[in-house]
């Protein structure tokens, strides 16, 4: 297998990226290519393998970068030797078997429907990702931010996918889905709740238990939480900002002050357990699902360690032909 790595795309590019790849390429007999800067490129992996490159890992020179400021379509129409658009170039015509990038989101959107394109069935591909559940499985959000307004048959669509991937590389079988409504009732919520209601019932191919409320979100009381991109993005965001506003409050409270250093470290251990199983970086990134080949968008502030994870779960992506399966599902 080729796995094409954007070496530029992120907020710790290329570095991370490179020596995310370096982790990765470790335990893959697959062949990692870094696409970007050469010399950026080369002047990381030196440092971080101390000129002892892993023989899996290659790179392809590009001179452009698709920053997070510009027009998503203009940028990929304009910047034909940007890292995104030769990654999705070389992914299209075979050269690659799965891309994966930190860069724009609304880049890779676009590259995913103007140079790969949709499945045919799929009218809105879109971001699904992984929503950290404490003490219990990860549930997959989807959409997560690909689509802000939609129609009824494209959240069916959303379920449809996430179940399919779910089953195939998270290895959870007949996985639960939930709508995303104001209250657990079938005739509460907007035409669009409503109407995806009825559809999502009538599905045979689908673990449907009705709708979800955000406050039971958290709880991991569905599989795959299923909703527009606009409420998607709301609720990943607002739940990754409280929990980390959570743990820095606990943390102070029990480190301040001389009384408290007993309380402290009887919680540390703790802390970091709970830090650990809501770390977004251990699970990977988010599949762009709906188009024809394998794309992977990890957090724009990716860790090293966020990197190598992605690359391992982006391979099973490849390996399980979620896509193929999806095309035959839709069909």
């Amino acid at each position: 297998m080729r796995i094409l790595l954007d070496g530029m795309g992120g907020d710790n590019a290329p570095y991370a990226v490179c020596e995310g790849a370096v982790m990765a390429a470790q335990e893959l007999d697959h062949e990692i290519v870094l696409i970007g800067d050469q010399a950026k490129i080369e002047e990381a992996l030196d440092d971080i393998t101390k000129h002892h490159r892993p023989e899996n890992i290659s790179i392809v020179h590009t001179t452009e970068v698709i920053t997070n400021n510009e027009a998503p379509a203009l940028a990929i129409r304009r910047k034909k030797d940007s890292s995104i658009v030769r990654g999705m170039k070389m992914l299209k015509e075979g050269e690659g078997d799965l891309f994966i990038s930190a860069g724009s989101t609304g880049a890779l959107l676009a590259g995913g429907l103007l140079i790969i394109g949709r499945i045919r069935g799929i009218d809105r591909p879109a971001i699904c990702t992984i929503y950290p559940i404490l003490g219990k499985e990860a549930s997959l959000l989807c959409d997560a931010g690909a689509n802000a307004e939609c129609k009824p048959n494209n959240l069916v669509d959303f379920a449809v996918m996430s179940s399919i991937y779910m089953e195939k590389v998270l290895g959870r079988e007949n996985p639960t889905v939930a709508l995303v409504n104001i209250g657990e009732e079938e005739e509460k919520g907007s035409p669009l709740t409503k109407e995806t209601y009825e559809l999502l019932k009538k599905r045979d191919d689908l673990n449907f238990k009705g709708n979800i409320e955000a406050r039971d979100v958290p709880k991991g009381k569905a599989d795959i939480i299923v909703t527009d991109g606009f409420t998607g993005n709301i609720i990943l965001k607002l739940t990754e900002g409280m929990a980390w506003n959570v743990f820095k409050t606990i943390k102070k409270k029990f480190t301040d002050g001389i009384h408290a250093r007993l309380g402290s470290l009887l919680l540390i251990d703790k802390l970091k357990e709970l830090k650990k199983e809501f770390d977004y970086s251990t699970y990977g990134g988010a599949p762009i699902l709906g188009i024809k080949r394998p794309v992977v968008k990890m957090h724009g502030s990716s860790s090293a360690k966020g990197v190598r994870s992605t690359i391992l779960k982006a391979v099973l992506f490849a390996e399980q032909n979620v896509i193929e399966i999806i095309e035959e599902s839709i069909s």
